[in-house]
């Protein structure tokens, strides 16, 4: 998964927040549930204090304290009830205290005198290593102004095996619900933005090949319907405008061809007058080199027009790719000759295409006249077809000057040249290597360059066999 994704970030974010509050939701349901039990219980000790004040000690002073405590365990058995039980007089004698509880939850004899006060209840919570004691103490004035201070007390077992048991269920039921959570909200992340991937996906298709298809427009009434709207109508503004801009530079292009092949003529004618002097036939001669530069610039654009345009589909037909590249190797080994460069074929037959064939080969022909161009004298030039899977593979291989790494995704746009005034004394117009481009777009096939500068270049071209199939 990608991390960096908006639908992870979302989805983290969420789960990291979503934690976090159930986990403080969780913490502070434990603190106030075990507040409230605790404060019931003392709650309950402290009516049962006034309970035993009021049934018990209004008889105090006519029966006396072993009848008290007599009373005491007849009537609340605090041992059997796990309940703690003690009576003091103002004076601080104890006048009895119940004994150890059955559950041995607390020692009643460890249990600190509580601070004598006879205005009000006094609620407080011993703790020892055993557990804690949740105490309640009453106090009380007897009919003959006798004073006392009654202590109900019971242990917190229960409570804390309560809390225990909730810690258990939040400890196992928050994660689930969590990832559960979790799921949900990535579930819904992701539908929500599958109309943006599906934006980005056609986008993704859309060149200046098809500029006629749109993005999908999801009727949905929110900001990516809108957004996909206001796309497609920048998609149609862009359309136009290079439809208008290549028209023009197919009609500049035809409309500077006949000017030029007349300016050329006449050069060419003047060149030849004996009578011209030297300086001036030189000067005619470096007009005609420019001329030259001209059409040929003029001639890649009204290819590269035509390409635009869609003439490569017109005249497809199936052909063996390696016949053609010998064919070719050999037409342009005079060239190289004049060069003493050698150009080696090393071509597999029955290597079957499909398309236009004069396009594929003013491919191999840009490709190796790069090649011838830019490998010194004595160095070698190989073309090779091979096919790998079901593809057939078209290499172009120097010994030349190379590319440099920064230069190499340039290379195939037009104009560019990745040493201007080298490629001009070599008479490269910067449009050779963009033919090669839009001629292997418009076939379906994938172009690519490596190169190592001062030890050559690799021009490596894949399109699909016609028999892959078989």
């Amino acid at each position: 998964m990608n991390t960096r994704s908006l639908s992870f970030r979302l989805v983290a974010w969420y789960a990291g927040l979503l934690t976090v509050v159930f986990v403080v939701l969780g913490a502070l349901t434990i603190l106030f549930l075990r507040h409230y039990l605790e404060a019931n219980l003392l709650d309950i000790q402290a009516r049962r204090a006034h309970q035993i004040a009021d049934t018990l000690l209004i008889g105090s002073p006519r029966s006396g304290d072993p009848a008290l405590a007599r009373q005491v365990e007849t009537l609340y058995s605090p041992e059997a009830n796990d309940r703690f039980i003690r009576v003091i007089r103002s004076d601080g004698e104890i006048v009895y205290t119940s004994g150890p509880p059955k559950d041995e939850g607390f020692d009643p004899s460890a249990v600190p005198l509580p601070h004598l006060s006879l205005n009000g209840e006094i609620l407080r919570k011993e703790i020892w290593a055993q557990g804690a004691l949740l105490v309640a103490a009453v106090p009380y004035r007897g009919a003959d102004s006798s004073r006392y201070v009654v202590e109900v007390g019971t242990s917190n077992t229960r409570t804390e095996r309560t809390m225990s048991r909730l810690l258990v269920i939040l400890a196992v039921g928050l994660p689930i619900a969590v990832f559960i959570a979790v799921v949900g909200g990535f579930v819904l992340v992701r539908r929500a933005l599958r109309p943006v991937e599906q934006i980005a996906l056609k986008a993704q298709e859309i060149t200046q090949h098809n500029l006629s298809e749109r993005l999908p427009v999801m009727q949905t009434g929110d900001e990516l319907e809108s957004l996909s709207m206001s796309l497609n109508h920048l998609i149609g503004r862009l359309e136009t405008s290079i439809q208008s801009l290549k028209q023009f530079v197919a009609d500049a292009s035809h409309e500077l061809r006949t000017p030029l092949t007349v300016v050329r003529g006449g050069l060419e004618g003047l060149a030849q007058d004996e009578q011209l002097r030297t300086h001036t036939r030189e000067t005619v001669g470096s007009m005609l080199e420019e001329v030259d530069r001209l059409i040929e610039i003029v001639e890649g654009l009204l290819a590269l027009s035509r390409l635009d345009a869609g003439e490569a589909n017109t005249e497809w037909v199936q052909f063996d790719l390696g016949e053609l590249a010998a064919t070719t190797a050999d037409q342009m080994s005079l060239l190289a000759e004049d060069k003493n460069v050698a150009v080696v074929c090393e071509a597999d037959r029955a290597v079957h295409v499909e398309g236009d064939r004069a396009r594929m080969k003013q491919v191999i022909v840009n490709l190796l006249d790069n090649a011838i161009k830019y490998t010194p004298s004595g160095g070698r030039v190989r073309l090779r077809i091979t096919h790998e899977g079901g593809n057939a593979v078209l290499e172009v291989a120097d010994e030349g000057i190379g590319i440099p790494q920064e230069a190499l995704p340039h290379v195939f746009k037009r104009f560019y040249r990745v040493d201007a005034s080298r490629s001009r004394d070599l008479g490269g117009a910067g449009l050779g290597l963009s033919i090669v481009k839009s001629i292997c777009a418009a076939h379906g096939a994938e172009v690519e360059v490596t190169s190592t500068p001062g030890k050559g270049s690799l021009f490596r071209i894949r399109q699909s066999l016609v028999n892959a199939h078989s």
